[in-house]
C-alpha cells in the first residue's frame, strides 16, 4: 500500500463520500454468501481485510467455475497478492459479471473504494441467477426476464389517427395574447 499521508480539503471531502457508501449490514451479508459457497468459515476481520489478498476471491470463483483460476498466490509480496485479485476480476468477466461492476485492484489493496468492492461481489452473486449449473444460495434480487411482446399489425396503426397535442391543436388555446420579447409600449 502506498504510504498516503492524511488528506484534506477535497481529498478528505472524496474519501468521507466513497466511506459513506459502505453499508456493513450488507459486507456481512456478502462475507456470509461467500462462506456458504466455500463450505468454510472465513477468517475473523475486517471485510476488507478478509477480502484484500484475493486468495479467497480467487477460491470463491473456482467454487463458481471449478478450474477457471489455476495458480493462488498464497504467500509473496503485494504484486504476487494483486495479480490474485486480477485473476479474479477476470473470472468474474467470464462468469457474466458487466466490465463497469468490476472493481480496479486499487480499490480493494488500497482499500481505496471498499463500495465499489461489495458491488462487484453483488454483481457476481446477480450474475449467478443466470447459470443453470449454479445450485449455491441466492444473493440480492433475482434480474427481471425478457418480456417480449407481439403486436398486430392492427394494433400498430391504431395510433396514426390521432393528432398528438403537439402537433398545433390544443383544444382552441393558441398563442394570442403572449408576448415575450416585445417591447412595452407606453
Amino acid at each position: 500500500m502506498a504510504n498516503r499521508g492524511p488528506s484534506y480539503g477535497l481529498s478528505a471531502n472524496v474519501a468521507n463520500k466513497l466511506a459513506g457508501k459502505r453499508d456493513p449490514q450488507l459486507e456481512a451479508e456478502l462475507l456470509q454468501w461467500i462462506e456458504a459457497n466455500l463450505g468454510q468459515k472465513l477468517p475473523s476481520g475486517p471485510y476488507e481485510e478478509i477480502l484484500r489478498d484475493g486468495v479467497i476471491l480467487c477460491n470463491l470463483m473456482n467454487k463458481l467455475m471449478p478450474g477457471c483460476i489455476q495458480k493462488i498466490n498464497t504467500s509473496g509480496g503485494q504484486f504476487k497478492m494483486m495479480e490474485n485479485i486480477n485473476r479474479f476480476q477476470e473470472a468474474c468477466k467470464k462468469w457474466g459479471v458487466p466490465e463497469i461492476d468490476v472493481f480496479q485492484t486499487v480499490d480493494l489493496w488500497e482499500r481505496r473504494n471498499i463500495g465499489q468492492v461489495t458491488q462487484c461481489l453483488m454483481a457476481l452473486g446477480r450474475a449467478c441467477y443466470s447459470h443453470p449449473e449454479y445450485q449455491g444460495p441466492p444473493l440480492g434480487p433475482k434480474p427481471s426476464e425478457e418480456n417480449k411482446r407481439q403486436f398486430t399489425e392492427e394494433q400498430l396503426r391504431a395510433s396514426e389517427g390521432i393528432i398528438n397535442l403537439q402537433y398545433g391543436t390544443n383544444k382552441g388555446a393558441n398563442q394570442s395574447g403572449q408576448n415575450f420579447g416585445n417591447t412595452r409600449h407606453m
